[in-house]
């Protein structure tokens, strides 16, 4: 099993870097605090669909890119859940 939002997080400083901007920049562009921005890089919380759809038009990507490596694994006779998957 995976951590979703540490996932999310690592998806969102790499996507952030490679844009060159700061949290502050980030924040302003997507019109949500920067302490949020941190928290979300650092795995604190989940990310709204909103908020999502913010970011990914703040850094210029599409939602998959803040989205890599996690997907949905249904279950046969148990709850389905989420599992770690390369990249490719």
């Amino acid at each position: 099993m995976i951590d979703i939002a540490a996932r999310f997080g690592d998806n969102l400083a790499r996507c952030r870097k490679r844009a060159d901007l700061s949290q502050d920049e980030v924040s302003a562009r997507a019109s949500i605090h920067r302490t949020e921005v941190s928290q979300l890089e650092r795995g604190l919380r989940l990310c709204r669909i909103d908020t999502l759809v913010k970011l990914s038009a703040s850094l210029e990507v599409g939602p998959e890119e803040l989205l890599v490596g996690i997907t949905w694994t249904t279950g046969d006779y148990r709850p389905g859940q989420f599992v770690e998957r390369g990249e490719g």
